[in-house]
């Protein structure tokens, strides 16, 4: 079912068409500005300009063994040690 407009809303589009119909005869130039500016406004938010994109210098390619000697380097052996909490148990509800 198409939904009926209200009567309010019909009038209040009405003279709006009136407006921009007057305003367009009388004076144009100061209807095509805001509607410029609303067009490029539209464009830069449907189409938004790219950032500069930063080329990148290519440096030589790693071999395996440089890999794995990195790989190595950067790994530390650090023992992990369990704090115990203070928080009691019996006091949580079960479904928890």
């Amino acid at each position: 079912m198409p939904r009926r407009m209200s009567p309010l809303f019909i009038i209040i589009l009405a003279f709006v068409v009136i407006g921009l119909v007057s305003q367009s005869l009388h004076s144009p130039i100061q209807l095509i500005i805001p509607i410029a500016v609303f067009g490029v406004i539209f464009l830069l938010y449907k189409f938004p300009p790219g950032r500069a994109k930063v080329v990148k210098p290519r440096s030589k390619p790693i071999t395996r063994r440089e890999q794995q000697t990195a790989k190595t380097k950067s790994r530390k052996n650090i023992p992990f040690r369990v704090i115990e909490g203070g928080k009691d148990d019996d006091n949580l509800p079960k479904y928890h």
